[in-house]
């Protein structure tokens, strides 16, 4: 485990970010959030803070490059983004600027090499797991996390054969999708590293298929049918209770109260009409066949096919190695790491929990509120880096996340019939409040034995 590097850590400020994924095969190289990011750094290069810069895991997605191997990645990576590396190494002149490897870029725990290239850019990069620097009379614990996710895990850390099934997802698909995203009707495949959990990943493939790619006069012809699904499945119902004599509707009063509308009232009549009887169709078939499918999955459960999930648990696995980390080292009451993409700040036994989310762009789903239209994923963006550091007047230490303002970019990105349909429900993401730890000499094991907040 990494210690500190330089001094007590009285009045050292960290700032901390990850999950950059900058590079990657083809349309993987777009860095939609450069500019702030340099203007972030810029900042950082003219503070007067004692202050060090800690760049927590996946900064870089190594995984994403196919074409190239070992150090050539990093020649790829200074090809593709001078003006990021100078920046680096202009930041690097004045604070301390700590690099960790996330599952994305393990590589560079792989090779030494990589080591002496960054230090040439002021950056320090640190090949082990995990790092502790010292803040006050406290401690943080920094790691990147993805060693408590089973599909992520590098079970031989710095062996630069190391494949857990992460590795194939992203270099299989997320690269795949670099490759092909420009041939689509719009640029948005490559947007794949954002869609969180991977269980998402065919709901938003099926969605971005329907608003983007498919025939814009096929999906209005579409519309108004899957609008209407609801209101015709119950159509339908009674229309079939109808026909069997169990129950009268009055068909005929409905028609004349349409045809009072003349041509529009019956071509409204018409399209009710045709979509209950497509939809009665749909109801004969898909009865037997929900039977049949609950059936065949109760079989598939029996025999333990699919016991195990694709994706892991995104709380629990942190909140027991942060209790972990905290019974072993009391001093450390602050486990700060990244991989999950979810920018949180929770308590956990008398320590708190930080993850500092991503630079990428963050994906909401919005279900329709009717009719069964594909779900719409809203992007945005929630840049940040974490700032802590002891504060005298508080008598703690001082976390909190500070905004990097950059605009959705959903007017360019969501089709009229996106935005049409998510209306009032556009996301407004939030960061955690800001939160002090208290000094307190007298902490134990006991008072850090419960947490109201963490799950058990």
């Amino acid at each position: 485990m990494g210690t500190d590097g330089d001094g007590s850590g009285d009045g050292r400020v960290y700032y901390v970010i990850s999950d950059l994924h900058i590079g990657g095969d083809e349309q993987l190289e777009e860095v939609e959030f450069l500019d702030e990011l340099l203007a972030f750094l810029e900042r950082l290069e003219e503070t007067d803070e004692d202050a060090e810069l800690i760049i927590n895991g996946d900064a870089f997605g190594l995984w994403e490059f196919t074409q190239v191997e070992g150090i050539e990645k990093f020649e790829m990576l200074e090809e593709t983004y001078p003006e990021l590396f100078e920046q680096l190494r202009a930041t690097g002149e004045n604070v301390q600027v700590t690099l960790l490897p996330g599952n994305h870029d393990h590589e560079l725990a792989a090779y030494d090499e990589y080591v002496e290239r960054f230090a040439a850019y002021n950056v320090d990069l640190c090949q082990e797991q995990s790092i502790t620097r010292p803040v006050g009379e406290q401690a943080i614990h920094f790691e990147h996390g993805h060693q408590h996710d089973q599909n992520n895990r590098i079970e031989d850390w710095g062996n630069p054969h190391a494949t857990p099934l992460g590795y194939y997802y992203n270099t299989l698909v997320t690269s795949r999708a670099g490759k092909l995203s420009d041939r689509g009707r719009y640029n948005w495949l490559k947007d794949v590293q954002a869609v969180t959990p991977t269980e998402r990943m065919p709901v938003w493939l099926f969605s971005k298929y329907f608003y983007r790619e498919m025939n814009p006069l096929l999906r209005y012809s579409l519309v108004p049918f899957l609008l209407l699904f609801n209101i015709s499945a119950l159509l339908a119902i009674l229309a079939g209770l109808d026909l069997l004599g169990i129950y009268s509707i009055p068909t005929e009063q409905a028609a004349d109260a349409f045809s009072q509308f003349g041509r529009a009232g019956a071509a409204a009549w018409f399209l009710l009409s045709l979509n209950v009887t497509v939809v009665g169709l749909l109801l004969l078939v898909g009865i037997p066949l929900y039977f049949i499918r609950r059936d065949v999955r109760k079989t598939i459960n029996r025999f333990g096919v699919f016991e195990t999930e694709l994706t892991v648990d995104p709380e629990t696995p942190y909140y027991d190695a942060a209790r972990a980390v905290f019974a072993e080292q009391p001093e450390t009451t602050i486990y700060c790491f990244g991989h999950t993409h979810r920018p949180t700040i929770q308590e956990v036994d008398g320590g708190i929990l930080v993850n500092t989310g991503t630079w990428l762009k963050r994906l909401h789903r919005r279900d329709g509120i009717i009719g069964i239209l594909p779900p719409v994923f809203y992007p945005s963006y929630q840049l940040a880096s974490v700032r802590i550091e002891a504060d005298a007047e508080e008598d703690g230490v001082v976390v909190e996340f500070e905004r990097i303002t950059k605009p959705s970019p959903a007017t360019e990105e969501l089709t009229r019939t996106e935005r049409f349909f998510t209306v009032g429900r556009e996301p407004e993401p939030e960061f955690p409040d800001r939160y002090v730890v208290p000094n307190d000499e007298m902490r134990t094991e006991t008072e850090r034995a419960v947490s109201t907040d963490a799950p058990s």
